[in-house]
């Protein structure tokens, strides 16, 4: 069976698909890694399954996973086995200070590998095993034999225009049923924090009501000391909601949120989108050709909102409080500038109380 990306399971798995009896995960995104060997054991626990767990660290190897998968268990004979690579086992392998012991454990990691390339060509149930390495790619004899005789996940950093299908696909997951406000609100909140975004549907399921899609309001917190999530500031700025956005500001600095982040990850990239959209909109380029150099697709909230921000502020405002955000970036970093709250204030006033000069 051909590697599949993390996405594309998720799907299948939502759906029921038949999973091989081994399934190997391994990719960049830690988060994607465990969530997708989460989705395997929370489904075949429901089918009844009885979870185990192995971990493979430095010096361990793969006798005793090899022997459970072989064995049968008279009073569980579907089982589902959960296996942890840990990155220290290969780095064990690859040490320069100890060259013998190296060359020793490449040979005896190789033997391992190959026996347990072995027995995943060779694995027909009932039992299951999921086989999570903690590292970029899988090692070759194990995805070689995953990509022949049962699955490989390849657990990617996700694309923008992909956003919203993970977040279809972490409702689903949960049994909830997403409107679109709701999908727009949690990219434009956690652009592509996919662990941001699943907690966050993770807490709405909590009180999620069993007749309705979730809407935009089922995911804000109540409570004037809640701290703002991550981008709601970009968002009240784009909208063009000045007392708003100043209170964000104020409530996040006061409750623990950094300057420096606050302007880095969300004031200078928003005025950026919003300035690209407004040099396109004044040539008369059409929202899908702006929302394509912005690299969105054209229905993200995040595309529409930098365009909405332009057509509201004008790119004279825009440019001017774009370079002093720079200014102000550069002396934060170089110690020059010491209230970095009232900074940023006026950064946002000078910004919003200037629309389309």
């Amino acid at each position: 069976m051909p590697a599949e990306n993390a996405l594309a399971f998720l799907r299948s798995n939502a759906s029921a698909r038949a999973l091989p009896p081994v399934i190997v995960i391994a990719g960049p995104h830690p988060f994607l890694r465990e969530y997708v060997l989460d989705s395997i054991a929370r489904r075949l626990a429901g089918e009844g399954f009885k979870y185990l767990s192995f971990q493979i660290g430095s010096g361990d190897d793969y006798g005793e996973l090899i022997n459970e998968m072989r064995g049968q268990d008279l009073f569980a004979p579907r089982r589902m086995i959960a296996c942890r690579v840990l990155r220290s086992r290969r780095e064990k392998a690859e040490d320069d200070e100890a060259p013998d012991l190296a060359e020793e454990s490449r040979r005896g990691s190789g033997a391992d590998e190959s026996a347990l390339a072995d027995m995943i060509s060779k694995a027909r149930g009932p039992s299951y095993l999921a086989l999570l390495y903690e590292r970029d790619s899988a090692a070759a004899k194990i995805r070689r034999a995953a990509e022949k005789d049962g699955l490989l996940i390849n657990c990617t950093r996700p694309f923008d225009n992909q956003l919203d299908q993970y977040v279809q696909a972490f409702a689903r997951s949960a049994g909830l049923k997403l409107a679109p406000n709701a999908v727009d609100l949690l990219i434009t909140r956690h652009a592509a924090d996919l662990a941001a975004i699943a907690n966050s549907i993770g807490k709405a399921a909590i009180f999620a009501p069993a007749d309705k899609p979730i809407g935009a309001a089922d995911l804000d917190e109540q409570g004037a000391r809640r701290v703002p999530e991550a981008f709601e500031l970009a968002e009240s700025i784009s909208g063009g909601r000045p007392a708003m956005a100043l209170a964000q500001l104020e409530r996040s600095l006061a409750l623990g949120r950094d300057a420096f982040e606050l302007l880095a990850v969300e004031l200078i990239p928003l005025m950026r989108r919003m300035m690209i959209a407004a040099t396109m909109s004044s040539a008369r380029h059409s929202t899908r050709e702006i929302a394509a150099a912005l690299g969105l697709p054209p229905q993200s909230g995040l595309a529409m909102r930098a365009i909405e921000g332009a057509r509201r502020l004008g790119l004279r405002a825009i440019e001017r409080a774009y370079w002093r955000a720079c200014r102000i970036d550069a002396e934060f970093k170089n110690g020059e500038l010491k209230e970095r709250g009232e900074a940023l204030t006026g950064l946002v006033l000078e910004l919003m109380t200037a629309e389309n000069e």
